[in-house]
């Protein structure tokens, strides 16, 4: 016997006479089909039915609903569950019992939007776990498909920790729980969090009451802000200060620790009520001034780098923890009130000097000027009375300018030492900030650390030669530079000025003299001492007519050489008085 043939078994019921004979009962088609169809369930389009699952494979779901064909349905419809079975009951809508190609034609996803909304709500009224498929991101958050709803799930209740790689949900399928349900819009808000804050909230409250200031304890870097760490000490979080991170100063906590890092920390202090727990992480080390080196004293040079910058000074940190204040004072030798900023700048490496040390107050300050030598204390050497040096202005004041010849060391030109022939009303006219000066030294107040400078006195007084040129009589051109109210200033040759008073400047033909104009003007009195010299321009013409009339009245008084002579002693001595008389008046007029 084959191995086809060994297992087959007749009919037990067959009638083998009837079939010999040709007597087996005849049974219509019509009458077969009946039969048939009542043993079928009827099937009504455009309803939901429960079909029983025949098969499933990755394209498509084959379900069985009682009919004379089975319907096939995209296994895409069945994502959120993706334990399903053969032998499991589903929801299923009838489309079409008999399409062209007579096959029954069922829908999974059109079910169960047929009663999503209604299980939706009592969902969220009994509080049910209810499961979805995360489908995509969205903005905020996810996209699940629940019931085939359409729900958000919200970031921040993905879970108790924050999520950095959304993309690792997608596709899942996760428990949830409805939360929010915006019946207008037909919103739906899920949380898989919510599903595990009961339980987490009675985990805090154990954890928090076992707490104790002082304690160390195991976390795992959970979020990394600008302000600080936040540390998953196992269902609670507290925060670790970015001032208790390091005893050195932090500008990143990036710097320090790392996402998902383990660390021990130490409990600083925690709120029960408010569920803060405050943590130290530098509080692990001992601090950097208890590991100071005990010989460092005043007067010591360090090195390190600068950390902090204000306009008042720069914190150097020499070690990790151990900072060091140089004032904005101790920068520089100069006195000028500057910033910081102009002298370092953060992360300069730089060395210092000791000034002051307190290890009880943990305090240091420091300077940078005490590496080069106090000008000031050589201030004669370097810079005698008479030498002659190049500085550079820095400010003015009504009575002077100030300058600088090097960092540190100062002088005063003041302003009657500018220029021996201009009268300068301010500084500005003569020079201006920044500008490069010659001076000269005329006194060192060391006391004050200032030096007395001045710059007219770089060249020979001019006024011993103003002094015979312009004698008292002389006359000379000169130019109407500027009208006041009491008069005119006067260029001269060789930049010397005069001045003239309103009355000396009517002109021969009555009218005054204005700005601009160039005229002869008569020195009617000059002061070496107080280098000032005094013009008249009407004097010029005044003068020789005055002195024609005076001429004219001589000649008139001089006797007629026909006149007979006096014979009479006494009479003739009174007229040689008279005579004498007339001639010391007429010097006396010409000294006018």
């Amino acid at each position: 016997m084959s191995e086809l043939t060994k297992n087959v078994q007749p009919l037990q019921d067959f009638d083998w006479d009837q079939f010999e004979n040709g007597t087996t009962v005849n049974v219509s088609k019509e009458e077969l089909d009946k039969a048939y169809d009542e043993t079928l369930n009827k099937v009504s389009e455009h309803q939901v039915v429960d079909g029983t699952v025949i098969s499933v494979d990755k394209k498509e779901v084959v379900v069985n609903i009682g009919y004379k064909s089975d319907g096939i349905i995209p296994a895409s419809e069945f994502r959120y569950n993706p334990d399903l079975k053969a032998g499991d009951t589903v929801e299923v809508y009838v489309e079409n019992a008999e399409d062209k190609k007579g096959q029954l034609v069922l829908s999974h996803k059109k079910a169960r939007m047929s009663k999503s909304w209604e299980r939706v709500n009592a969902a969220l009224d009994a509080q049910e776990i209810i499961q979805g498929y995360i489908k995509c991101r969205t903005k905020g958050g996810m996209i699940v498909d629940v019931f085939g709803i359409e729900a958000f799930l919200p970031g921040s209740q993905i879970d108790v920790h924050p999520i950095r790689d959304y993309d690792q949900f997608v596709g899942k399928t996760m428990e949830f729980k409805v939360v929010k349900i915006n019946q207008e819009f037909r919103n739906v808000v899920v949380s898989h969090k919510a599903l595990i804050e009961a339980e987490l909230e009675a985990q805090k409250q154990e954890i928090i009451g076992k707490l104790e200031k002082g304690q160390i304890l195991e976390g795992v870097v959970k979020n990394i802000t600008s302000y600080g760490v936040f540390v998953d000490l196992g269902g609670v979080d507290g925060l670790i200060h970015i001032t208790d991170l390091s005893w050195g100063r932090v500008d990143d906590p990036h710097k320090v620790v790392e996402l998902d890092q383990k660390i021990n920390v130490v409990i600083l202090d925690f709120d029960e009520e408010k569920k803060r727990i405050a943590l130290g992480l530098k509080q692990l080390t001992p601090h950097p001034w208890d590991a100071l080196d005990a010989d460092l004293k005043v007067g010591d040079h360090v090195k390190g780098k600068v950390v902090v910058i204000a306009d008042y000074g720069a914190f150097v940190e020499i070690q990790p923890g151990v900072e060091g204040l140089i004032h904005v004072s101790e920068m520089s030798w100069s006195q000028h009130l500057r910033s910081a900023q102009e002298f370092l700048k953060v992360g300069d490496e730089i060395e210092a000097v000791i000034l002051t040390l307190d290890r009880d107050e943990r305090k240091m300050s420091l300077g940078i000027k005490q590496l080069k030598e106090d000008p000031w204390e050589a201030i004669e050497v370097k810079y005698p009375v008479g030498s002659k040096h190049a500085a550079r202005v820095r400010n003015f004041t009504n009575f002077g300018v100030f300058v600088e010849l090097e960092e540190g060391v100062d002088g005063l030109i003041h302003i009657s030492d500018l220029s021996w022939t201009k009268k300068v009303k301010h500084p500005s006219e003569f020079t201006q900030v920044g500008a490069e000066i010659d001076v000269i030294v005329l006194d060192i107040d060391k006391e004050n650390r200032r030096l007395s400078l001045g710059h007219k006195q770089l060249e020979e007084n001019p006024w011993d030669v103003f002094e015979e040129k312009y004698t008292v009589g002389s006359i000379h051109e000169g130019k109407i530079t500027e009208l006041l109210e009491k008069g005119a200033v006067v260029s001269l040759a060789e930049n010397v000025e005069g001045f003239a008073t309103p009355k000396h400047l009517q002109k021969e033909d009555g009218s005054q003299a204005q700005a601009g104009e160039v005229l002869p003007f008569k020195v009617i009195e000059f002061n070496k001492d107080s280098k000032r010299i005094i013009l008249s321009h009407s004097r010029t013409f005044e003068d020789p007519q005055r002195e024609e009339k005076k001429a004219a009245a001589k000649k008139a008084r001089a006797p007629k050489a026909d006149a007979p002579k006096i014979e009479n002693v006494a009479a003739s001595t009174t007229l040689g008085d008279i005579d004498v008389l007339a001639q010391l008046k007429a010097q006396m007029e010409k000294g006018e």
